[in-house]
């Protein structure tokens, strides 16, 4: 930290906002009231919420399952469950976690609430595709659950759903993929519907360069979303017509190639993991900016970096399938292009490192959880370098060095961001300041148990411990003892945190500053906290870039 650091000056912009006081959207009395003033609002910030409460609840149940993986692995043979309940509990954790809380992650959340502020807009284009798009959420999470509850059986398949098993299997493998299906076409929508705002709804004067790097990365998740998610969609249902009709599409018995299968499932679940983590990215750049009190370093290379990652990220999906049997020549190719992709995620790490140089920084929640996330997420990052060489990914392919590659990305990186955007924008999203001790010690038990987890499933990896696996040899048990007493330590600062984050809905300290960290300069630092129901009473016209501190009416 230095003095150098750039002052804080509040921005200013041409427009004005209606009083806190005088109507907020928590007050709103429209056609109905009560819950169905909610579940029926086309209002973007209420539909953000929405969205936020259910990824919490399923990511608790999520919790919850993965909590029981880790008791029933930490011993070999049987400790809690039979072997086909861990396969459903498996499975269960991973269609949960995946398609119910890491995917709409914080794009569907956060960024509901904050894209249209963000760039001076009232709403987004189409609000009422916007809660339509919230509509089949839920149902796909219905019918999710009910695929766990009702029918043959849970599915036992894993969350990829791998042919041949998948169509073969006796469980409720078509209401899953049908779930899978559904939501689906609520992320299609939800990524046209932001294009479709940030191209149409930008305030005058926000041209694509003045927009805040969070807008830059939701709009590149957005096209991700449009482009990819169709892949996966049309994959589910010849999964679904195949299991109905016994048309061989992928059953090598019938005269169809799994292989086929895995590469239409990656083609769309790679760009999917940056689906995941780019609103993240975008996020920890935003918070950065404010804790730090600077602008931000190489904001054009960060914002074209999320483009790139988009582009790159489209194009690596057979480095899942070096083991596969495809050409040697794909896989060179494959593997060049994963090293390629590794590039612009450097480059936001190295720009961010820059801000923080010489920066004021103010060791809030919101930092804490940036600063973990940058650790974990080149920790990740690097391991997937590893992943993307041949020799090394032939040896530890589908063994637990993958399972901790991929947490440490995924939960890591979304995970931590999420976490930390929510404390970033919480006293702007709910007009209270959440309890600040309870908040660092839970991130400090949440950091403290990602690692004491995680991290030895990279030994267990190396030494040859297979992923998915219900038992094992004895030589692994000291790791996955580790393992699991990390995942208690994860979980108490989880719980911590949420905790203390509904608690101070009711007790937290009002917060009706326009800016409670005093450094913030994009848009949504200008409105009242929490916003009025259409943001603005006047759009502002924007005159400078979204960090910029040397513009005469900061001053």
């Amino acid at each position: 930290m230095s003095d150098h650091a750039a002052p804080v000056r509040k921005p200013v912009h041409h427009g004005t906002v209606p009083n806190a006081a005088d109507v907020s959207f928590y007050d709103f009395k429209g056609r109905w009231s009560g819950i169905y003033s909610w579940i029926f609002s086309t209002d973007h910030k209420r539909i953000g919420i929405m969205y936020l409460a259910l990824q919490v609840g399923f990511f608790l149940i999520g919790m919850a399952l993965g909590f029981l993986i880790r008791l029933e692995l930490i011993a070999p043979g049987k400790t809690i469950v039979t072997a086909q309940t861990y396969n459903a509990i498996f499975t269960m954790h991973g269609v949960i976690m995946v398609f119910l809380f890491v995917v709409p992650g914080l794009s569907a959340s956060l960024g509901n609430f904050l894209l249209p502020i963000m760039i001076g807009a009232k709403d987004v284009q189409f609000p009422r595709v916007n809660l339509f798009s919230w509509w089949l959420f839920l149902c796909g999470a219905i019918l999710a659950v009910l695929s766990f509850t009702t029918g043959s059986g849970p599915p036992d398949t894993g969350w990829t759903f791998y042919a041949p098993y998948s169509i073969r299997t006796g469980t409720n493998v078509t209401m899953a993929a049908m779930a899978v299906f559904v939501l689906g076409f609520s992320s299609i929508l939800t990524g046209l519907n932001f294009v479709t705002t940030v191209h149409r709804m930008r305030a005058p004067g926000m041209t694509f360069f003045r927009m805040p790097l969070f807008v830059w990365a939701l709009y590149s998740t957005a096209w991700l979303q449009v482009v990819a998610t169709p892949v996966i969609g049309i994959t589910l249902v010849l999964i679904m017509v195949e299991r109905a009709f016994g048309i061989g599409v992928f059953d090598p018995v019938k005269g169809g190639d799994p292989i086929l299968y895995q590469h239409l499932f990656w083609i769309y679940s790679h760009p999917a993991v940056y689906i995941m983590i780019l609103p993240a990215l975008g996020a920890i750049s935003d918070i950065i900016a404010v804790h730090t009190r600077r602008t931000i370093f190489g904001y054009g290379f960060i914002a074209m970096s999320s483009v790139a990652i988009a582009l790159f990220g489209s194009v690596v999906w057979a480095h899942h399938m070096f083991v596969s049997g495809q050409s040697l020549v794909a896989n060179f190719v494959f593997s060049l292009l994963t090293m390629i992709v590794a590039i612009p995620s450097a480059i936001k790490v190295f720009n961010w490192v820059a801000t923080l140089y010489k920066g004021s920084i103010q060791l809030e929640t919101p930092m804490l959880y940036a600063l973990a996330f940058i650790f974990l997420f080149m920790i990740g990052g690097f391991t997937g370098m590893m992943l993307g060489v041949l020799s090394v990914d032939v040896h530890v392919h589908d063994t637990y060095f993958v399972v901790g590659h991929f947490h440490y990305v995924i939960f890591g990186g979304l995970g931590f961001s999420l976490f930390g955007a929510l404390h970033h924008w919480y006293p702007k999203m709910f007009g209270r300041m959440y309890h600040q001790v309870p908040s660092k010690i839970a991130w400090f038990l949440a950091f403290v148990g990602f690692n004491t987890l995680y991290l030895p499933m990279f030994i267990m990896g190396w030494e040859g411990m297979p992923r998915r696996y219900y038992d094992y040899l004895p030589e692994y048990q000291t790791w996955h003892v580790v393992s699991t007493v990390g995942s208690w330590i994860l979980i108490a600062g989880l719980l911590l945190m949420f905790g203390n984050l509904l608690r101070s809905l009711k007790t937290g300290k009002p917060c009706h500053e326009l800016d409670p960290w005093g450094g913030g300069r994009t848009l949504e630092w200008t409105v009242p906290s929490p916003p009025p129901l259409e943001n603005f009473d006047t759009i502002p016209h924007i005159t400078h870039g979204p960090y910029d501190p040397d513009v005469p009416e900061h001053k």
